[in-house]
């Protein structure tokens, strides 16, 4: 198996995971604000679809962000925003089942850009600079920031879930 076909593969399973840990949550439960600077499910949610979304389209594509082009007001995110302040996320409002269908777009178009890549493309380097980062080798950068960052994120819903008496991942 070649790298490109293992990141893809990789991906797919977070985004599966991912969405098996949201399935069955209500709109009411994602809404829910939890105690101290905990976000709320829908907000944790939000935050990981547009991140991906940016990272992919803004920074490896070089292009407008889905919620910002073919979904702009369809992303059922009142706010689209990578970042996640406390603010944002005490006031964003989101419509779980639209922003599942954004998911859904931002996870295919993810796996589009995959598919165009080879094991040369991985080690290209991506400019993390801005970020105190330094630079990162494109497969790297898939592993942590892409597929981690959800699986991070997928984390903490299913312990939010946890906080309302729900089951947390889906395994």
């Amino acid at each position: 198996m070649d790298t490109t076909s293992l990141i893809r593969g990789q991906l797919k399973t977070a985004h599966d995971w991912f969405e098996g840990t949201i399935e069955g949550v209500s709109q009411e439960q994602a809404a829910v604000q939890p105690q101290g600077t905990a976000h709320s499910i829908g907000s944790r949610y939000a935050h990981a679809v547009v991140a991906e979304d940016v990272m992919v389209n803004a920074m490896l594509k070089r292009r407008a962000p889905l919620y910002g082009d073919a979904y702009r007001d369809k992303t059922g995110i009142s706010e689209p925003r990578m970042d996640a302040s406390l603010e944002w996320a005490r006031n964003v409002q989101v419509d779980l089942d639209a922003a599942r269908r954004y998911a859904q777009a931002v996870y295919a178009n993810s796996d589009e850009y995959l598919a165009t890549l080879t094991d040369d493309d991985l080690n290209r380097t991506i400019d993390m600079s801005a970020q105190n980062m330094g630079e990162w080798p494109l497969g790297a950068f898939l592993i942590t920031f892409v597929i981690g960052h959800i699986r991070d994120v997928m984390g903490e819903i299913s312990a939010l879930k946890g906080t309302q008496g729900l089951k947390g991942y889906p395994f």
